[in-house]
């Protein structure tokens, strides 16, 4: 395809997406230097509303426990989705049962998902994970209300939802690797791990990388699944950014609509510091493979 049809196709998904982002993004960083309510005009008050955000030690929690508990759930997601990736890609006619098994977590909507999920580990439904826990010598855990065991829940929740996508997308890469340079790497006398280390996962790095961009983005973004697995979340310091926004920014009658614009403001900024070696790379990828 040429430059000029490439951009004749993309031209009008473009101008929409463009016309959707920029209004509310615009509107976003004019509240953030406003003092605004809702219906009401707001009043121009410089970057206070960043140095409010910038000093509150909720925020740095709230920002400390997103950016640890994306980190930890993309290197899970990178390593247990390859490595189910590579069981998959070895089955034969079971295959898309198998898969078709592991996507249901994937499908259900988040909320619904974490709220079952959360009853594994809740008393009142059972608590089959602390029975389990007690069945084996172990005290029982608070999950809910203890600030350490409430981010492995909720970092267990994120995986449990998003390694399906990770699985899928690393299957598909896989099974675009040639079986000559596997073939080569046997001839030369690697084992299985030294083929996975030097020859597989380079071949795929641009699908690695993907699958890093999608799943910083998701876990940055997480909110509606602490409703479920951390109702105490900005009491015991496991509040979202997100979750943090709402409960300026509209929650219990709060109406700070330029303080929560501001946060969302420093929040993009993050993702876009947390996102750039990625992006970078899947381009470089899509040059050099041109």
């Amino acid at each position: 395809m040429k430059t000029r049809e490439f951009w004749y196709l993309m031209a009008p998904s473009l101008l929409v997406m463009g016309g959707l982002l920029a209004f509310p993004l615009f509107r976003t960083v004019q509240w953030s230097l406003e003092e605004v309510a809702y219906g009401t005009g707001g009043s121009f008050i410089g970057f206070d509303n960043y140095a409010a955000a910038l000093t509150d030690a909720r925020f740095g929690r709230a920002v400390v426990f997103t950016i640890s508990t994306t980190l930890i759930v993309t290197a899970i997601l990178l390593v247990l989705g390859y490595l189910i990736a590579v069981g998959l890609n070895r089955l034969g006619k079971t295959r898309p049962l198998v898969l078709g098994i592991l996507l249901v977590s994937y499908v259900l909507p988040s909320l619904v998902a974490a709220v079952a999920f959360s009853w594994l580990f809740n008393d009142n439904f059972g608590g089959v994970v602390n029975r389990l826990i007690e069945f084996f010598g172990g005290e029982q855990v608070l999950w809910f209300t203890d600030p350490f065991w409430n981010q492995v829940l909720i970092i267990a929740n994120e995986v449990w939802t998003l390694q399906p996508f990770a699985m899928l997308i690393i299957l598909a890469g896989l099974q675009g690797v040639p079986e000559e340079i596997k073939e080569a790497a046997r001839i030369d006398g690697a084992n299985g791990f030294q083929t996975h280390l030097h020859i597989i996962i380079p071949t795929i790095r641009g699908v690695m990388g993907f699958v890093t961009l999608i799943a910083i983005m998701d876990v940055l973004r997480v909110f509606d699944s602490l409703v479920a697995l951390s109702p105490q979340a900005s009491v015991i310091g496991n509040e979202s950014i997100q979750l943090y926004v709402y409960s300026v920014a509209f929650a219990n009658g709060a109406q700070n609509l330029g303080l929560g614009s501001a946060i969302n403001v420093l929040t993009i900024l993050i993702i876009l510091v947390m996102l750039i070696p990625f992006i970078r790379g899947i381009f470089k990828e899509a040059k050099a493979a041109r």
